[in-house]
C-alpha cells in the first residue's frame, strides 16, 4: 500500500475547489460523467487503431445511488488506470490526462470526441463529498486493479485490490452532510438530463419495466409478463451528430421536441450547421414562430462541447439577432474557463459567430428560391429576426436583399429590387429621391393608406416593433431613398412633385383663417398649417412629423439616445384652404358657432387618428346626438 501527499502547488486546494473554483456545485456530476466518457472513447480509439488488445464491445456508463451507505457511484467500462497512472493523473492536480492523450495521438485522435482541457474536473467531486474512492483496472494485460482513497485533505492512500476484476473505473463519492440532495434519485435524474442528455456513450440510471410480447397462440385472457431492463437515460446519437442527408424533416421535428418537451408548436424550419475548418462546429438551429414578439424568451439555444451540455447563455457565439432562435451548437473549439460555465474572449468565437450568420443568410436565400409562396406565408413569423439582423449585422444586411420581403397593405410581397423597380416611375419626388410610403397599422391608418393608393402609390405594411431602426439603417445605407409613414403629412406633401397649385383664398384670407383656427383649437400639441389641396379632400387632417415620431418610436424599442424621451406628442393639423369648410369658417360671423364648427372638425380628424379618447370622446358623442336632434 502506498501513502503520500497529493502534489499541489497551493496549500490545501480542496477548500479552494469547493468554495471558489466552481460556481455551481451540481456540475460535479457533469465533470465525472465527462471523465468516464473520455475513458470510454479513449478505449474506442485505441481498439480502432489496434493498440488495445481487447474487445471494445458495447460499453455503457452507470450511475448508482446507495442511500444506506450515503454513496454515489459513477462506473465506466473504459480505459481504466494502472497504479502509476493514478499517481500521475490523480495525485498531480491540474495535469490533464485527456490533454496528454490527445497530444500523443494527435494525428489519429482528432475526431475521437475526447474532451480534454479540464484536468481539475475530477476534483469537483470534493464539492459534494467528504471522501472519494477510485476503484480502477486498466485495459492493459497483467495490470492489477487499484483503490485510491482521499478524505478531502492532501493525504491519500493507494493500494492494489481484488475487488475489481473487469476493466474500467468506478468513482465512489461519500456524500457530505451538506450535499445529501445528491442522494435523491429525482435530483440525479434531473442533472443527467440537463448535462448529459446527449452524451455519446449510453448512461444507465436505474431500471425500467419492459412488457414481454405474448406468443401468437396465447389465450385471450393471458397476461403479458414483464422484466426489468436497463434504463438508458440519454440519446448517444442526437440529430446534430448525424449527416443532414440521413435525416428527414420528421427526424428534425422529433429532435426539436426532444430538446423542448414542453414546446408544442412546430418550428417553421431548421438550419443544420456543420463545419470542420477553421474550427469544428456542428449544430441545428430552429426558427420558432415569432410574429412581432420581441419579448420571446431568449437563451433557448444550448451550447454543448462534445455532446456535454455547457450553458444556454450563448451570447457572443451566436449573433444577438439569432438569440431569438432555438436549437443546439456543439463545438470542441469554444474557449471556456475551468468550470466550463463561461465563455472566454477569443478570436475563434468571432469566427464562429460570423459562420453562423453566413449560414443563416444562405439558408434564407435558398428557402425563398425553393418555394417563394411558402416563404411569403412564413414571413410574418420570421421578419423580426431578419429585421434585427439587418440593423445589427452589416454582413447579414448585405446578403439580406436576396430574402428580405417588403409586404404591402394589399397583400403583395416585394424583394428590394422588385419594390424599387415598381415604384420608381411614380414615387420619385422632384429632387430625384425615391420615397417609400409605409403604414404600421392598416386599420388605424386606413384613410391615409386609401389616399395614397388613390394616387397610385404602393404602401408597405411595416408593423414590427423595430421597423423605425431598420428604416433608419436603410436610409443611411442607400442613396436617395427615404421612408415616410402615410400619416406623416398630407399625401400631396409626402412625395412632392413640380405641379401647379391653385389657391381659392388670397394671402389675407389665409392668414385670417389660420389665426381663427389656432384660437379655437388652443392646443400646443397641434401646429396649424394651411395647404392648397383638392376641394374634395378632407378639411382637417392630422399628421405626425416623420422625424419626431420615428425618434420616439425608436426610443420606445431601445435607441434614440433618450433625447426625445421628455418631448410631448406633437402633431400637424393640416387645413385644406380650398375646402368648402374653410370658406364657411371665414363667412361665419357668430364666434361661438365658428368655434363649435372648428372643434367638431378637429374631433373628426382626431377620431380618424384614434386620438379622441376619454372625456373628449364622450363629449363628442353627446354633441353628435344633439346635432342629430336638430
Amino acid at each position: 500500500m502506498t501513502k503520500g501527499n497529493i502534489n499541489v502547488s497551493v496549500e490545501n486546494i480542496f477548500p479552494l475547489i469547493k468554495k471558489f473554483l466552481y460556481s455551481d456545485h451540481e456540475i460535479f456530476l457533469r465533470e465525472l460523467i465527462s471523465n468516464a466518457t473520455d475513458a470510454t472513447l479513449k478505449l474506442k480509439h485505441l481498439t480502432s487503431i489496434g493498440e488495445a488488445k481487447t474487445e471494445y464491445g458495447n460499453p455503457q456508463l452507470e450511475v448508482k445511488i446507495n442511500k444506506d451507505a450515503k454513496t454515489l457511484h459513477i462506473i465506466d467500462q473504459g480505459i481504466g488506470m494502472t497504479g502509476e497512472e493514478v499517481e500521475k493523473y490523480i495525485n498531480q492536480v491540474a495535469f490533464s490526462g485527456a490533454e496528454e492523450f490527445l497530444e500523443k495521438y494527435k494525428d489519429t485522435a482528432k475526431d475521437a470526441g475526447i474532451i480534454g482541457h479540464f484536468g481539475l474536473g475530477f476534483y469537483s467531486a470534493f464539492m459534494v463529498a467528504d471522501k472519494v474512492e477510485i476503484l480502477t483496472k486498466s485495459y492493459k494485460e497483467g495490470e492489477s486493479a487499484v483503490r485510491w482513497i482521499c478524505d478531502g485533505s492532501p493525504e491519500f492512500t493507494l493500494e492494489e485490490t481484488t475487488d475489481k476484476t473487469d476493466r474500467g473505473t468506478e468513482i465512489i463519492l461519500h456524500i457530505a452532510e451538506d450535499s445529501t440532495e445528491f442522494l435523491e434519485e429525482t435530483r440525479i435524474r434531473e442533472l443527467l438530463l440537463k448535462y448529459n442528455k446527449f452524451m455519446p456513450v449510453p448512461i444507465k440510471f436505474g431500471t425500467k419495466t419492459h412488457t414481454l410480447p405474448l406468443p401468437e397462440d396465447a389465450p385471450e385472457d393471458a397476461v403479458a409478463e414483464t422484466e426489468e431492463v436497463d434504463n438508458i437515460i440519454n440519446n448517444p446519437t442526437p440529430a446534430w451528430t448525424i449527416a443532414p442527408s440521413e435525416l428527414t424533416n420528421e427526424d428534425y421535428m422529433k429532435f426539436y421536441h426532444e430538446l423542448y418537451p414542453m414546446q408544442f408548436e412546430e418550428p417553421l424550419f431548421h438550419i443544420h450547421l456543420n463545419v470542420d475548418y477553421p474550427f469544428n462546429l456542428t449544430g441545428i438551429l430552429f426558427f420558432p414562430k415569432l410574429s412581432n414578439n420581441l419579448n420571446i424568451e431568449k437563451d433557448k439555444i444550448q451550447l454543448y462541447q462534445n455532446q456535454v451540455f455547457v450553458t444556454d447563455e450563448v451570447k457572443g457565439i451566436v449573433p444577438d439577432f439569432l438569440m431569438l432562435l432555438r436549437g443546439v451548437i456543439d463545438s470542441p473549439d469554444i474557449p471556456l474557463n475551468v468550470s466550463r460555465s463561461y465563455l472566454q474572449a477569443d478570436g475563434a468565437v468571432k469566427k464562429i459567430s460570423s459562420y453562423i450568420t453566413k449560414k443563416v443568410a444562405d439558408k434564407m436565400a435558398s428557402l425563398i428560391n425553393e418555394n417563394r409562396e411558402d416563404y411569403e406565408k412564413k414571413w410574418n413569423d420570421i421578419k423580426v429576426v431578419i429585421e434585427y439582423g439587418i440593423i445589427t449585422e452589416d454582413k447579414f444586411a448585405e446578403k439580406s436583399e436576396k430574402f428580405t420581403l417588403y409586404p404591402t397593405t394589399d397583400g403583395k410581397y416585394y424583394l428590394w429590387n422588385e419594390l424599387t423597380e415598381k415604384i420608381k416611375p411614380i414615387q420619385t419626388d422632384k429632387d430625384g429621391n425615391l420615397v417609400i410610403l409605409y403604414a404600421t397599422n392598416a386599420d388605424e391608418q386606413h384613410s391615409y393608406i386609401q389616399a395614397a393608393q388613390d394616387k397610385g402609390y404602393e404602401v408597405l405594411l411595416l408593423d414590427s416593433p423595430i421597423v423605425p431602426h431598420m428604416i433608419q439603417k436603410l436610409e443611411t445605407s442607400k442613396e436617395k431613398v427615404s421612408f415616410a409613414r402615410v400619416d406623416a403629412d398630407h399625401v400631396n406633401n409626402l412625395i412632392k412633385k413640380d405641379e401647379p397649385v391653385i389657391s381659392k383664398l388670397n394671402d389675407t384670407e389665409k392668414e385670417s383663417l389660420k389665426k381663427e383656427i389656432e384660437e379655437a383649437v388652443n392646443d400646443t400639441k397641434f401646429t396649424v398649417q394651411l395647404e392648397d389641396l383638392d376641394s374634395k379632400d378632407a378639411p382637417f387632417t392630422i399628421t405626425q412629423p416623420e422625424f419626431m415620431r420615428r425618434m420616439k418610436d425608436m426610443q420606445a424599442t431601445g435607441g434614440g439616445g433618450g433625447m426625445f424621451g421628455s418631448f410631448p406628442e406633437m402633431y400637424n393639423l393640416v387645413i385644406n384652404s380650398n375646402s368648402d369648410f374653410a370658406n364657411q369658417v371665414l363667412k361665419t360671423e357668430n364666434t361661438d358657432e365658428k368655434k363649435s364648427m372648428i372643434q367638431y372638425a378637429l374631433d373628426l380628424a382626431k377620431l380618424s387618428q384614434n386620438l379622441l379618447k376619454g372625456k373628449d370622446l364622450t363629449d363628442f358623442i353627446q354633441r353628435s346626438y344633439k346635432q342629430l336632434e336638430k
